[in-house]
């Protein structure tokens, strides 16, 4: 007969019951933390807020009535009023002005960013002797400053009998936005399938008529880009329309600032409100183009 003894502790130990492991979040690789979010966001709020600044003060001092406004700002809050926006359009030349740069900028707009775009298709599909000198040219030419193009333009002009008429210095923007806007165009060229060139031939398409009818409308957000360059500069460009233009009905808006400013003082008011209205059909440009900007500005940087 057998006896078994049990040995101290050896009698079984109820199993502690097991704590579920609380689910914790895990971030995905390249989420940002709440902390560097919010810390992200107030930063581009005060970017934001800076490069409004410039814009919202100039408004406010728009408001202002007397020519000394400026130097009290805190004064015109009390006594803000619309009249120097009446002053311009009534008592200047401002419409004239503004006619002047709608026909400048217009014509600016669609002649360069014609002779862009198809410069900038040539480059992109055709291979032809000089084709590297040619970007290479359009290249260096933008890293002439202005002061140095004004005299020999001026003659170049003089000789053509092209001064102080719209055509003339349409073609003198033309000739400083083409080189960018071909650029930039090449490169959205680039991104377009030759394959769609192929099958305009294949339907019986000219070289010129795959490059408008199929070409074109496929490169609408860089020809989105190409415009708005062009046209930016065209309405707020100073030297060039300042000498090439000599009768005062020719002056486009930014020329006719200058006539707010005279040998002895400045009339800020009636400048600031200029400035507001200038900026009203940029405006406007911009918010039709804008779905198009930065599609048309990164689509050629993934390819060369």
């Amino acid at each position: 007969m057998s006896t078994t003894t049990d040995r101290p502790g050896a009698a079984a130990r109820p199993a502690a019951p097991s704590t579920p492991a609380r689910p914790g979040k895990v971030r995905a690789r390249g989420e940002r933390s709440p902390g560097a979010t919010a810390l992200l966001h107030t930063t581009l709020g005060l970017a934001a807020l800076i490069a409004v600044f410039p814009v919202l003060w100039i408004f406010y001092i728009a408001l202002g009535p007397d020519e000394t406004d400026y130097l009290h700002p805190g004064k015109i809050l009390g006594k803000a009023t619309f009249a120097n926006f009446t002053t311009v359009l009534n008592h200047t030349d401002f419409l004239t002005w503004f006619g002047n740069s709608l026909i400048v900028a217009g014509g600016t707009a669609v002649f360069g960013v014609l002779i862009a775009a198809s410069t900038g298709y040539a480059v992109s599909r055709m291979k032809f002797p000089g084709l590297r000198p040619l970007m290479w040219s359009l290249l260096v030419t933008q890293m002439f400053p202005i002061a140095v193009l004004i005299v020999p333009m001026y003659y170049i002009m003089a000789n053509l009998g092209l001064l102080d008429s719209y055509g003339g210095l349409i073609l003198v923007y033309a000739g400083t936005t083409v080189p960018y806007c071909a650029w930039l165009l090449k490169g959205y060229f680039d991104t377009i399938p030759a394959e769609i060139d192929e099958a305009g031939r294949v339907d019986g398409l000219s070289p010129f008529g795959t490059f408008w009818r199929l070409i074109l409308p496929l490169a609408r957000p860089g020809l989105a880009v190409a415009v708005f360059y062009s046209f930016l500069t065209a309405w707020a460009e100073v030297p060039f329309a300042s000498t090439f233009m000599l009768s005062s009905d020719k002056y486009t808006l930014a020329v006719g600032l200058s006539s707010f400013v005279s040998e002895h003082d400045s009339q800020w008011n009636l400048m600031a409100a200029t400035a507001v209205l200038i900026a009203i059909p940029v405006t406007a440009l911009f918010y039709l183009v804008q779905k198009n900007l930065v599609t048309g500005l990164t689509a050629g940087a993934a390819k060369s």
